[in-house]
This record gives C-alpha cells, sequence and structure tokens, in this order.
C-alpha cells in the first residue's frame, strides 16, 4: 500500500517545534508549525502557527506569527495576527502589532502598541447603535 505524500507532509508542518531551555541560537528561524521557545533566539521568528515564549524564554529580534502566547522575555517587533496573550511573567519591550490583546496582571508591557480591525469595528458599531460620532 502506497502512502500519500500530500498527508505527510501536512502531518508534519502541524507538529510544534522547540528551542528548548539551555538553548541559545543566532539567527532566523521560519516555521510552518506552532512553535515553542524555551531557550534564547536572536534574530527573527516567523510562524505561521502560534509561538509560545515560555517562562525562561528570551527573544531578541522579530516575532511574525498568527497567535502568541508570552511567558518569557521578548525585546524587538512583533506582529501577531490575530491573539497577543500576555502572561503575568511576560516582559516585552519594543513595537507591538496585533489582532487582539490579552494582557494578564503581573505582565510588564514597555511597548508602543498597533491593534487590528478589531477596535475599528468596535467604534464604528458604537457609532451606529447611538446614532453619534465618536
Amino acid at each position: 500500500m502506497r502512502k500519500d505524500k500530500s498527508v505527510n507532509n501536512l502531518d508534519q508542518g502541524s507538529k510544534q517545534n522547540r528551542i528548548s531551555d539551555g538553548t541559545s541560537i543566532v539567527g532566523d528561524v521560519k516555521s510552518q508549525g506552532d512553535f515553542r521557545l524555551d531557550g534564547s533566539l536572536e534574530g527573527k521568528l516567523e510562524s505561521t502557527g502560534k509561538v509560545v515564549i515560555g517562562k525562561n524564554g528570551l527573544l531578541k529580534g522579530t516575532l511574525i506569527c498568527k497567535d502568541a502566547d508570552i511567558e518569557g522575555k521578548v525585546e524587538g517587533i512583533l506582529k501577531v495576527e490575530e491573539l497577543l496573550n500576555l502572561r503575568a511573567s511576560a516582559v516585552v519591550n519594543g513595537d507591538v502589532s496585533t489582532g487582539r490583546l490579552a494582557v494578564e496582571p503581573g505582565a510588564d508591557f514597555n511597548a508602543s502598541c498597533e491593534m487590528g480591525n478589531g477596535v475599528k469595528n468596535l467604534s464604528n458599531n458604537v457609532r451606529k447603535e447611538t446614532g453619534k460620532s465618536a
């Protein structure tokens, strides 16, 4: 029986990639699946899925992804298409662009932040409901 190669490629892309605690990388990382960073990365991390930066994780550079869950430290540029979730232990310094932002009490968020379309849609709905312009 012959195995379909296209199904095999999809399975490989859906697995989580990981940089473990104690590992340091200087350079760019690009992933088609979810990614977890528990070590340190200096450079660019780009993923089509969700990126988790663990409590001991450190990213100095650029993060581009669909969703992000930050527990560790990020210094640089974050471009998160949908939800950026900052846990209580998170430390973020830099420039952030995201669709939605969730911040737990205790998180250290020292960044300029640009929100996506969700904020604009909310203000448009308020104008329609009240009949007043914002």
